[in-house]
Formats: C-alpha cells, structure tokens, sequence
C-alpha cells in the first residue's frame, strides 16, 4: 500500500477515535468535560497536524497497528517535556509589556498637549479649533485620572499622600490645576470645599464656554464622582505639590523666620527634651524646598547667638534651638542687601574723558 493511501487510513481511524471520545466527552457533567478540555483541543491539534502533513508508509504502518493510535501519540506528548507554558508566559508578558508601552506613549502624548484656556468660539475665530480639541480631550482624560487616584488612594477613611502626585506625573501641573479649579469654581455652592481652595480656584482664570444648545462644556472635564470632601483634600495635596516645585522667595524665607521666631518666643518654660533649651521645628515643607543657601539665609534672620539647626533623638525633623537664657524677645535681624545687587542697581557715574598726552609732555 502505497503512502498516501496510509496516511488517508491512519487519519480516518484517528478521526474516528476522535468522534467516539467526543461522544463520550457529551454525556459527562460540566466539571468533566473541563477535566479533558485540554487533552480534547490537544487531540484536535494532532488531527489537524496529520491532515496537513504525511508520516511515511513505515511510520503509518507501525501506528496503525495500535487500537488507538490518537491516544498514543497524545500520551507521547503529554510526556515529552515541551516548552509550551514557556510560551504561554511570553505570550502573558508580551502583552502586559505592549499595554504598559501604549499607556507610556499616551501619557506621553497627553503631557505633550498644551493647555489650550479659551473657548470653542475663540478657537474657530483663529483657526486654532484642532488646539481647542485636543486640549478639552486631555481635560476629560485629566478628570477621569483625579477620580481613579481619589480611588486608588483612599485607604482608611485616609486619602494617601501620592494620590495628586500620580496625576500631575501623567498631565503635569498645568492642566491638573486647571481641571482642578474648573470643578471646585463649578461646586462653589458646596460647603465641603474648603474656602481656601475656592479662593484659590478663583484666582485662575476660567473662560465660559457654551456650545450652541447653550450648554456649558466646561462641566464636561468636572470631578464628580468622587466626594466632595476627597476630592477638596485631593485639590490641597496638588496646590502643595505644585508649591513644593517652586523656588523659595526672600518673602517666603521671611516668612518661615517669623513663624519660628513666634514659637521660639510662645513657652514660658524651655521646651527642649532635656528641660535646657527653647526649640521649634523647621517646616518640613520649607526644607523640601530649601537648599543649603536657603538654610543660612533662615539662621541669620533669626536674632540669637546661641542658635542652631540640629534634629533631635526621637524626634522626627530639623529644629532651631537656643540656650534658655537667650533674650527670646528680640525682633528678627534685617538681612544684610546684596552686594551684587547693590552694585546692579546703582547707576554708574560718567567717566570724565581721558587727556592725551602731549607729544612735548616731559617724562
């Protein structure tokens, strides 16, 4: 018998071996038949295989012989070590890896877009409406992103300290501050805002915008799913995240003297743990912002010889500490002018022109 003709009864013996185990498979419970889904699909694998390829006449031969040939060779492949969940865990980590790649270029993309603040009329008035577009995207993007962090990071009837910062890492602080304030202006009549946050909202400018219906399109980018009590402590967290990018001015150092100054003159009695010394606790927020030129324009606005910045055991933080017989009552120390600036800003007088010598001049 020639090849062909085997493999064509190697195949239809296969085959009804296969319809005869389906038949079989049909009439058990549900939790069988998942017990053999995978041997089934594997089975269908090895017929599929078979129809589309030839073994030769010796090899169809010797599997004839068998009463169930399609059950040997799947018996054979079970057995054989394969790397078939190797696979499986690339095709896993292929996938994961594609997501991760497309959410990184469209937070890319996102961040990319600059916040456009005028209306739709404005736009189409200077052709800018593609702008006007893809900026109110990314404000509703930007809206779903504050309400998946208030989720995210609320724990305890606490909202965690990184929720804003996972915002403002994707959208930047521009349009998180602007969304932001959109909503909190829009929720003025909610009295689980903080007033400070609506005084803040108030200070950035917000341009109404009504499509034809007479519809306001800034509601479209609104937080509103998350309470208004979460969602205040979110917008305080991102006003603090953005303040803490910011530079320290003098006013901003003067400032941070005065309050130590203040605390440092408050107790009656030294308040240091060893009873020895006055103390007061430098804002932890103004030492993320300060570098080390910043720290020594604090030390010598404030007026006492026996200052010092040091931490304290079992203490969290810096503290400036003087000696309990320091004059505490003393005002702080007017910061010496910049010579730098000094000079900049003095006007140079006119140079008189120079003589020439004479040629007869004697020397």
């Amino acid at each position: 018998m020639d090849t062909e003709k085997l493999n064509t009864q190697l195949y239809e013996k296969m085959f009804e071996e296969q319809e005869k185990y389906r038949g079989w498979l049909l009439t058990q419970p549900p939790e069988e038949i998942l017990k053999h889904t995978y041997e089934y699909t594997v089975r269908e694998d090895i017929l599929m295989s078979l129809e589309n390829n030839d073994v030769s006449a010796e090899q169809a031969t010797a599997l004839l012989k068998s009463p169930s040939p399609l059950a040997d060779v799947f018996s054979e492949y079970e057995n054989r070590e394969t790397g078939y969940m190797e696979i499986v865990l690339d095709c896993i980590t292929d996938r994961a890896n594609t997501v991760i790649q497309t959410e990184q270029e469209q937070r890319k993309a996102l961040l990319a877009t600059p916040l456009y603040k005028y209306p739709a009329t404005y736009a189409r008035e200077n052709d800018e409406l593609p702008q006007y577009r893809a900026s109110h995207k990314a404000n509703i993007a930007c809206r779903d992103a504050i309400d998946d962090a208030i989720r995210d990071h609320y724990r305890d009837n606490c909202l965690g300290h990184d929720a804003a910062k996972q915002v403002i890492t994707e959208f930047g602080f521009d349009r998180t501050l602007y969304v932001l304030a959109n909503t909190v202006r829009e929720k003025d009549w909610d009295g689980r805002i903080d007033h400070r946050n609506k005084d803040w909202a108030r200070t950035i400018p917000v341009f109404e915008d009504e499509n034809s219906f007479g519809d306001n399109r800034n509601r479209e980018f609104v937080v509103d799913k998350a309470h208004p009590g979460l969602l205040d402590l979110f917008v305080t967290q991102a006003r603090r995240e953005y303040t803490l990018s910011q530079p320290l001015s003098k006013e901003d150092i003067q400032q941070e003297a005065s309050r130590i100054l203040s605390k440092l003159q408050d107790p009656r009695e030294p308040n240091s743990p060893n009873g020895t010394h006055f103390m007061a606790q430098i804002s932890p927020d103004f030492l993320l912002r300060a570098g080390t030129k910043e720290q020594d324009k604090l030390f010598d606005m404030l007026p006492f010889d026996s200052l010092t910045f040091s931490g304290m055991k079992d203490r969290k933080g810096l503290f400036a500490t003087i000696s309990k017989d320091e004059n505490r009552h003393q005002p702080l120390r007017e910061r010496r002018p910049s010579v730098r600036d000094k000079l900049q800003n003095t006007t140079p007088a006119p140079k008189a022109p120079t003589k020439k010598k004479s040629k007869n001049m004697e020397l």
